[in-house]
């Protein structure tokens, strides 16, 4: 009887062990399955009637797919919804309830890394940007890296109360007390909840968790835009002179959003959330990530809730080029920002051991080298490896290099580093030649040890010299600070480039400005070149990027916003646009360095900024939020798609014809179909309404293409206006030939009084 009682018992507690093995089982894979952050677009207007609040149907939202789950952010102004961690099928059942337009999964964006006043004739121009209280009132807005606040371009030496506008704070962290905002610095806040949330707690002993700059980059961009005049300003000797802002009466206001890890968009949106809560009046965004549709894409959706607050939103144009379609922030509510040269210069001579000089560019200031020949090595003869010649770390071999300067390819690491591979394998100087991936391109950079850059050709011939010549010797020779230098500008050949691969039909980026070899502001935390075993500390830095033209918009947008304060973003950046040049004072072409040939408006947009002639651009041409809406309808974007990115509902007309060619813009991107021929079917036509900003006066237009193969057609040809804020609409047809060309064409269209002249780049192509 006992072993039958026994025996009942086992077979009474197997199932019992074997539910509860799959129980746990069950519970690992749910536990083992990994969590990633997701943006959640809600559709306020359908919050069930049982709630009073919609943070409180966020939560129950997200509380029905896990329970263990919280909101990262509640956002209220950029989108309507919340970020949250779940997992791949917790996001997808949270996507498939009521109320919920979309649950996008977090992305990570990346930055896009005081010659120019003056470059730009900003001296000249103080009847035009008067230093007045109204200047001081507008407030510029930058996300990035955070802020060194002790440095003199944030001195509030001369500057009024806070405007009253101002809603924001200075918010307090490691290494940053609100105490260090002032009358220049008004705000300072930082969001790192969607980083650490991914990549765990920060470690405060490397970053400071706060709106500190331990980067360098936030602390350039900020300066750049709106840093305050001083005296003096210099890196290491180099560019001295006196460094300002673009528009340096105005004030700044930090968001820190981007960290060691990178820029994550749920950070970006909780920070231009704030902003726009705070009322800035201008945003700079020098980062960019992939280029999804505009209803996916984080900065385009929180640029149409700026745009709508009256907030103009400057964007770099990413670092890509000179590849085609390799631009970032394309949406037509943002303005993108590619590079270009100015006309200053840090020149080294590389000399050769058969009497030749190879030109380059260095700002290295420490020891010189030997004053004699030294060996030179090509560094992929110095390495056992099969990428020896880029200088990697630990690829050199220290008896092949000690006492020689040695020549590395450029490409794949940094550019300073290579210097610091060299320098600690015991190589007494660096050649860094650029590879086809740079062209002639030179960008200067404050090396280790002494060191120069040299373009392509030179380095190619430097090569040559080193594979026949058995002894082959070289020195390296720093020239200091240049400028007057010409053709300026040129642009940049890493400036990303056009067509624009979501529309086609606007054309991005919209202008240039500089962005190579930038003095300005710099962190306490690292040296110039940022590297740890960089043991310098330095004001001023000089760096290079479509980072550093962005902000340069942003505090040009800020100058007008100062003069124009009635002017809608669209206003602003069409003033910019329509008064950007595209030759020389010689009237050559404006040059694109990575091919030595004329640029493109798919390279340089409607051309490079001229701050002094955007004050004043007699005709504008402005955009409102019900035209972008009409433009996504265009677009064939569904209600959902539209309400994620405009926060309301709104439905297309099916009664009525929406055209992407029929948006507002200052450009002009025609894409015909390859191959299309049949009768009217290569004729494509766009409206465009021009609004009077100046006195009085009758615009005649021009139309100049160097290709009369498509014909352009602009009706009527001239447009008379008797008042301030006149409307005048025309159209114009490009009509292409049956068969397509295999070459893009470009054109200009202008508008004039005989004072002012209102340009629009054409740029055809076709797919």
């Amino acid at each position: 009887m006992r072993e039958k009682t026994q025996k009942l018992i086992k077979m009474s507690i197997y199932p019992v062990l074997v539910v509860v093995v799959l129980v746990c089982l069950c519970h690992m894979s749910v536990a083992m399955e990994e969590k990633k952050t997701y943006i959640i677009h809600m559709a306020k207007s359908q919050m069930p009637a049982t709630f009073d609040d919609h943070t409180h149907w966020y939560d129950a939202s997200l509380k029905s797919v896990s329970e263990s789950a919280e909101m990262i952010y509640v956002y209220k102004n950029v989108v309507h919804g919340f970020s949250a961690r779940l997992t791949a099928q917790e996001a997808e059942s949270l996507e498939n309830q009521p109320g919920i337009l979309y649950v996008l999964p977090e992305l990570i964006y990346q930055l896009h890394t005081t010659r120019t006043p003056l470059f730009l004739g900003l001296d000249k121009s103080a009847n035009i940007f008067p230093e007045s209280d109204v200047m001081s009132d507008v407030i510029v807005g930058v996300l990035d890296t955070g802020i060194w606040p002790e440095r003199k371009s944030f001195d509030d030496t001369g500057f009024g109360p806070v405007p009253d506008s101002w809603k924001g704070q200075c918010e307090s962290g490691t290494n940053f007390s609100s105490a260090m905002c002032n009358r220049k610095l008004i705000g300072a806040r930082y969001f790192s909840r969607g980083y650490e949330t991914t990549l765990g707690p920060i470690d405060e002993s490397k970053e400071s968790k706060s709106p500190r700059d331990d980067d360098g980059h936030g602390t350039h961009t900020a300066s750049t835009a709106a840093g305050s005049v001083v005296q003096g300003a210099s890196l290491l000797s180099y560019a001295s002179g006196t460094a300002r802002g673009m528009a340096n009466r105005a004030r700044v206001a930090v968001y820190k959003v981007c960290w060691v890890g990178g820029c994550f968009n749920s950070d970006i949106l909780a920070g231009m959330d704030k902003a726009i809560d705070d009322n800035v009046d201008v945003l700079s965004l020098s980062l960019g990530g992939s280029t999804p549709d505009y209803y996916r894409d984080t900065v385009a959706i929180g640029a149409f809730a700026a745009m709508e607050k009256g907030i103009l939103v400057s964007c770099s144009a990413g670092n890509a080029g000179p590849n085609q379609f390799s631009l970032s922030n394309q949406a037509p509510w943002i303005t993108t920002v590619g590079a270009g040269t100015i006309d200053r210069d840090f020149p080294a001579f590389v000399s050769l051991g058969d009497g030749k000089n190879y030109s380059g560019v260095s700002l290295y200031a420490g020891d010189s080298l030997p004053n004699k020949m030294l060996p030179l090595v090509y560094a992929g003869n110095a390495s056992n490896v099969t990428n020896g010649n880029l200088c990697m770390t630990g690829t050199l071999i220290p008896d092949k290099v000690k006492g020689k300067i040695v020549l590395c390819d450029r490409g794949t690491n940094a550019r300073v580093q290579k210097g610091s591979v060299v320098k600690a394998a015991g190589g007494a100087g660096m050649v860094l030649a650029n590879t086809a991936a740079n062209g002639e391109e030179l960008v200067a950079d404050a090396h280790l040890l002494p060191a120069a850059t040299v373009g392509q050709i030179a380095g190619d011939a430097i090569k040559k010299y080193l594979t026949s010549d058995p002894n082959p010797t070289a020195a390296i020779l720093f020239e200091g600070t240049k400028v007057g230098i010409q053709p300026s500008p040129v642009v940049a050949a890493f400036s990303s480039r056009g067509p624009n691969s979501i529309t086609p039909e606007i054309l991005k980026p919209d202008i240039i400005a500089p962005g190579v070899n930038i003095l300005a502001g710099w962190t306490g935390s690292v040296g110039p070149t940022g590297m740890p075993e960089d043991d310098r500390r330095v004001e001023f830095n000089i760096i290079s990027g479509t980072s550093m033209s962005c902000p340069h918009v942003s505090g040009l947008a800020a100058l007008i916003k100062g003069v124009h304060p009635e002017w809608s973003p669209a206003a602003i950046r069409s003033a910019l646009m329509t008064t950007a040049y595209t030759a020389y004072k010689n009237g050559g072409a404006l040059l694109d360095v990575a091919t030595g040939k004329p640029s493109t408006p798919f390279d340089h947009g409607s051309g490079h900024v001229d701050p002094v002639s955007a004050v004043n651009p007699g005709l504008i041409y402005d955009i409102n939020a019900d035209e972008y809406l009409n433009f996504l309808c265009a677009l064939k974007y569904t209600p959902s798609q539209i309400n994620s990115l405009a926060r309301r509902n709104f439905t297309c007309d099916s009664s009525k014809k929406y055209s992407v060619t029929d948006l507002n813009y200052p450009s002009f991107a025609v894409s015909f179909l390859a191959g299309t021929g049949t009768a009217g079917s290569n004729t494509i036509k766009y409206s465009r309404t021009l609004t009077n900003v100046g006195p009085a006066g009758t615009y005649k237009v021009s139309v100049s293409s160097p290709n009369s193969s498509v014909k352009i057609m602009v009706e009527p040809e001239t447009l008379s206006f008797t008042q301030i804020n006149e409307k005048k609409s025309y159209t114009v047809s490009f009509t292409a030939p049956s068969k397509s060309s295999t070459t893009d064409i470009f054109g200009r269209i202008e508008w004039s009084d005989g004072k002012h002249v209102v340009s629009s780049p054409v740029a055809i192509s076709w797919t």
